[in-house]
């Protein structure tokens, strides 16, 4: 447990933990001549290549003003390169390529289809200088699976969804296969044919047990057969194949106690947890996390790579990218006091060089350890959770944030968290614990909140709050709690349920009304709520489970509310909509409650402009100092 007082950093500005960085989301090109990463310009991130070898200078590739790029992917063609964007958070994303041969040319709109979005593409080897995207330009409630030509920029439809489908596959042989949710909303998997308009069944899943669907889900190169995470019949999420053929499941590897590395389903940023080969598709490795991320070599000559790149640094290997010949590799690491390293490494040389820091001012001399803790719930179960305090400060009766995450199906992770180390660097003591419900910690923890909101999922972050007290590090009386989207909702439910636990309530684009939140979901995503939303809270079709989530809403209690709330929203947000700040906030104001309200109209669902970002949290810094009694930083 961390005690004793460590060395005072000197002050950093808001903007020290949320500038662009300097560099980021660095990766090789196919023949590991090129590399490419994300760094400003004109004040917004964009992609730029330079050599591997030689002085050559950097070249910015993308020319995007506006908005930051976050995602993009090189092709099995030297001369393009592909990146996602969307309009000022509407997540109606676009997918562009560039001309890597002609510096001159625009970014081409592949998709200029109106309020349209791909969601997700992929290269496949058996087809070279294709990819296969999944779109719904057709009907927006509906994802079709298309093939772009990347040269030609011409789209084929493969197969229309007919409803239902909640993902496709199609095998190098031209085989397709189609996942769809049963009124049941149990996973079906059947091979179609379109010709005939028939299909073959293949397997069923337990929709219950994968509130987010299941993830990986991948075919393997020879189109036989499936690698996805399961739990059919198990606690844990190991990794099975599935054969297309027979549906019949064959363990490929499992940790005793860890499940999967599933983050990458909702945060597509972030790496699988299947880690293959460039070029031919096969397994090299799987990843796990528990407290810390665990990685299985499954090829002996990955082996001999994953043990050297583990080497270059003492945290977590998170991006890494190689060229066809597994040889040359780039990667970064998830460390929560040297965050974002990234490094470049020749496997046949034995070579291995830093490539950058994305922020290099932030290092272990001002930022604080996260460091892993268990909570006993009342009910006996154990809450894993990250405690960071503030350097230079006796670690007792401090100020506290507890720091909720979103999802709910998501979970708090070791690394680097800008918003943790803002507040430790302020003087906070920050508790992120992993509630009931949270995934990654097998199926029945996850299942322990099915029907647990404003319950015994809320009881998990009261009983936090209640160890960090008993155990020395927080002041009772100096505690605030702040979340963005579910955690946005469990700060408002802080405030509405329980209000004399907290002293203050932040809501970063959180929940106010179930019941309106769960009517304005987007259309493509209303199918899968029964497996996560109307599972976990209830179906407002329903007039009873309406009622319910009624009354397990914010809004309803809103007179309950005292401490003084802070209410952050994207006008975009297309997933918690922007009445559903306005609604919390109009009726605080009505009873003269105190609130601060920021809207950036050109924003959704987490903001993505640096200084969007910077004016948020300088509003946070000061209502935290306001009503806890913290610091605030240097202007």
């Amino acid at each position: 447990m961390p005690a004793g007082p460590r060395k005072s950093p000197s002050p950093l500005t808001v903007e020290d933990f949320f500038k662009a960085p300097v560099r980021a989301g660095a990766s090789i090109s196919p023949d590991g001549s090129r590399i490419a990463c994300l760094a400003p310009w004109r004040g917004r991130l964009n992609v730029w290549l330079q050599d591997v070898d030689g002085p050559s200078e950097p070249r910015c590739v993308t020319a995007d003003a506006h908005r930051s790029v976050h995602t993009y992917r090189w092709t099995d063609d030297p001369r393009w390169l592909l990146y996602e964007q969307d309009g000022d958070g509407d997540e109606n994303w676009h997918l562009y390529r560039v001309d890597l041969e002609n510096p001159d040319a625009e970014a081409v709109d592949l998709t200029p289809f109106p309020g349209a979005a791909v969601l997700g593409f992929e290269m496949v080897a058996a087809r070279p200088g294709k990819a296969l995207l999944w779109l719904n330009h057709r009907d927006p409630a509906q994802f079709d699976l298309c093939e772009l030509d990347i040269a030609k920029g011409e789209l084929t439809t493969l197969a229309e969804n007919p409803g239902q489908v909640a993902g496709w596959l199609h095998t190098p042989a031209g085989e397709l296969y189609a996942q769809t949710r049963t009124a049941g909303g149990d996973l079906e998997l059947a091979q179609w044919h379109t010709t005939t308009g028939t299909s073959r069944p293949v397997t069923t899943f337990a929709g219950a047990d994968y509130p987010m669907g299941i993830q990986p889900f991948q075919l393997t190169p020879d189109g036989t057969g499936v690698w996805l995470g399961s739990n059919r019949g198990s606690d844990r999420t190991r990794l099975v194949r599935l054969d297309l053929a027979t549906g019949a499941e064959t363990e490929i590897d499992a940790h005793p106690d860890f499940d999967l590395d599933t983050r990458s389903t909702v945060f597509p940023a972030l790496p699988s947890a299947l880690i293959r080969h460039r070029r031919t598709g096969e397994l090299l490795g799987v990843r796990y996390l528990g407290e810390r991320q665990v990685i299985h070599p499954l090829d002996p000559d990955f082996a001999a790579v994953l043990e050297n790149l583990e080497k270059l640094s003492d945290g977590d290997l998170a991006a890494l990218s190689s060229d066809v010949s597994a040889e040359r590799w780039v990667v970064s690491f998830t460390n929560d006091r040297d965050p974002g390293v990234t490094y470049y490494y020749d496997h046949a040389t034995g070579e291995s060089r830093l490539l950058f820091r994305p922020y290099p001012d932030l290092g272990p001399e001002v930022l604080a350890p996260m460091t892993p803790v268990t909570i006993p719930a009342r009910d006996g179960l154990e809450l894993p959770a990250y405690l960071s305090l503030p350097l230079g400060r006796e670690p007792t009766g401090l100020p506290m944030v507890l720091l909720v995450h979103g999802g709910p199906w998501t979970r708090d992770s070791w690394g680097y968290h800008p918003v943790a180390q803002l507040l430790a660097h302020r003087g906070y003591a920050v508790l992120q614990v992993n509630f009931r419900g949270s995934t990654g910690y097998g199926k029945a923890f996850l299942k322990a909140g099915i029907g647990e909101l404003t319950g015994k999922m809320h009881d998990d972050l009261l009983d936090a709050v209640e160890w960090a007290v008993t155990e020395g590090y927080a002041d009772r009386d100096r505690v605030a709690i702040f979340g963005g989207s579910y955690g946005g909702y469990a700060a408002l439910v802080g405030a509405s349920f329980t209000p004399g636990v907290f002293a203050a309530a932040i809501d970063f684009c959180g929940i106010s009304n179930l019941v309106t939140f769960l009517r304005t979901v987007p259309a493509f995503a209303r199918p899968h709520l029964i497996n996560n939303w109307y599972l976990f809270a209830g179906d407002p079709d329903h007039p009873e489970q309406e009622a319910e989530l009624l009354a397990r809403s914010p809004i309803s209690r809103v007179h309950e509310i005292r401490a003084p709330l802070l209410v952050v929203q994207g006008g975009n947000d297309v997933r918690v909509v922007r009445a559903e700040s306005d609604r919390i906030v109009d009726a605080l104001r009505a009873r003269d409650v105190e609130v601060e309200y920021l809207v950036k109209e050109d924003e959704g669902h987490g903001f993505v402009n640096p200084e969007n970002s910077i004016g948020a949290y300088r509003s946070a810094e000061r209502f935290l100092a306001r009503h806890l009694g913290g610091q605030t930083g240097p202007a």
